[in-house]
């Protein structure tokens, strides 16, 4: 029997939110183009982007108090914040364009009004948020945002935080009441949707390696997990969202710019509660600060969800560590990602990072009732009982070398060969959340040549393309109102949301 032929001009490998966001935009920018994509599990969003393996914080900077260090002298530095929320205002852009010309349906499957607080005790915790708050709020991105330190408000805001907790260690909070809860799950079988209505989307369809051929186009070998028929794909661009298993593709790719990179999972496991009374009570994503020595990943916080229309409630992450780079992966894959291009940047990083180590180590040894203690923290009256422990997803952060050396970063990198031809994402946080600028980084890297024409359609789709809205407020608000209304986050919120504006 002949094998199997695929011609595509476009190849995605994974079905999680990168390439079904790459995929949503080039049917807009280039709708004659044949796409493909191949997924090895069953179903789309599975690893990293299904809801109970991803944070789903919409990461704005609003809570995460990691994206505004304090320097010796006391500074905030607010750059990272302001960086990242400019980029999930262009994710929130293309949703709701998404939304109102039917590439996306119901909002409220995907997207949902969530407070987004950040919180810290002690008076050195309560000096920071103070400092923070002010350094924000003068930002137009960030000026909605309140510091809360009375005991009152605290307790009408987060009741479920307040029951037993002694004031005596002082508490404060950056409130913002228009954060909002991201299902990337359903936001993924949405887009994928639409992307499937004029291209082929392979389930269980696993990619095992790929070959570049003398006129720049790439051969795929693909194998279906089924039946195990091996496919053979030609494709003109290739792109790799294959989560942390785009390492071991974009190694087997040999394009020199892979070389170098390694990586570093870390797996987390969270407490889901399982008391309805208590997921009723708290309505907010809360974050605090991190453990000395902790990756940002590790942030400690309890997070209302709002997946298939019900709350949930979970904590953590709880540091786990496994080999594996994705979850349904295998005990080999990190071996496997040890080549001689990145063995001595990968061998650097233990004594650089032995604070990271440590954490790990610790976190491991841990048991139920240290779990239950860091739970109190911020749940003063939790007991065991009320919450089960899950596993969430696997993440791997980037090992990016730099000669014999070698860096851990903390955030997502986009590898794209010189040529164009084959691009990949690697790392973690805050990933989902900046989606569509990671994307359009790609299309900039990948097709210098067409980019120029396709920004009348860019901008149709994110109007704020180009622009910092940071510096024009009145474009912000123009499009903060535009956005609430298409994502119907106007009038969905809870008891401190805020009032309904008008255009």
């Amino acid at each position: 029997m002949a094998q199997k032929v695929i011609r595509t001009d476009v190849a995605l490998v994974g079905a999680g939110i990168m390439s079904a966001t790459l995929g949503a935009l080039l049917r807009q920018l280039e709708p004659s183009w044949s796409i493909s994509l191949f997924e090895r599990l069953d179903a789309a969003a599975a690893e990293s982007s299904d809801p109970w393996n991803n944070a789903g914080t919409g990461h704005s900077a609003l809570c995460e108090l990691n994206y505004t260090p304090m320097a010796a002298d006391g500074t905030i530095d607010i750059s990272k914040a302001l960086n990242i929320n400019e980029q999930f205002q262009q994710s929130r852009q293309f949703w709701a364009h998404g939304v109102d010309n039917g590439i996306l349906g119901a909002p409220d499957e995907f997207i949902n009004p969530i407070p987004h607080v950040a919180f810290a005790h002690g008076e050195g915790g309560v000096d920071y948020l103070a400092k923070r708050h002010a350094a924000l709020a003068e930002n137009t991105l960030f000026e909605a945002m309140e510091y809360i330190a009375d005991e009152e408000t605290f307790a009408d805001r987060l009741p479920l935080m307040a029951k037993g907790r002694d004031y005596a260690d002082p508490v404060a909070l950056n409130w913002y009441t228009e954060g909002t809860d991201v299902d990337f799950g359903a936001l993924t079988q949405q887009l994928l949707n639409y992307v499937g209505r004029d291209a082929s989307l392979y389930f269980g369809h696993e990619v095992r390696n790929l070959s570049k051929q003398s006129d720049g186009s790439w051969v795929i070998k693909v194998r279906n997990t089924r039946s195990g028929e091996t496919l053979r794909v030609e494709a003109r661009f290739v792109f790799v969202g294959a989560g942390g298993g785009a390492l071991h593709l974009l190694q087997k790719s040999g394009i020199p710019e892979a070389k170098g990179f390694g990586g570093f999972p870390v797996s987390g496991e969270f407490f889901r509660c399982t008391n309805p009374d208590l997921i009723a009570e708290h309505s907010a994503k809360v974050y605090g600060q991190a453990a000395v020595g902790a990756p940002p990943m590790s942030v400690p916080h309890l997070d209302t969800r709002v997946i298939n229309h019900e709350k949930g409630l979970l904590f953590g992450p709880y540091a786990g560590w496994s080999p594996k780079f994705l979850k349904t992966g295998g005990v080999m894959d990190l071996p496997k990602s040890v080549k001689p291009g990145n063995l001595l940047p990968m061998m650097s990083i233990a004594p650089k990072e032995f604070g990271l180590l440590k954490y790990l180590i610790g976190e491991l040894a841990a048991g139920p009732a240290d779990r239950v203690k860091t739970l109190q923290e911020f749940v003063p009256e939790a007991t065991g009982g009320d919450w089960e422990m899950i596993t969430a997803g696997q993440r791997v952060q980037v090992i990016r070398g730099q000669g014999a050396s070698g860096n851990l970063e903390f955030g997502t990198a986009v590898v794209a060969a010189g040529d164009g031809t084959i691009a990949g994402l690697l790392g973690a946080s805050p990933g989902a959340s900046t989606a569509v600028p990671a994307m359009i980084s790609v299309l900039q890297q990948c097709f210098g040549d067409r980019f120029d024409g396709w920004q009348g359609t860019l901008t149709e789709m994110i109007p704020s393309y180009g622009q910092k809205l940071n510096d024009n407020p009145a474009l912000f608000r123009q499009l903060w109102d535009w956005t609430n209304r298409s994502l119907e986050l106007t009038g969905r919120g809870g008891r401190h949301a805020a009032p309904e504006q008008t255009a």
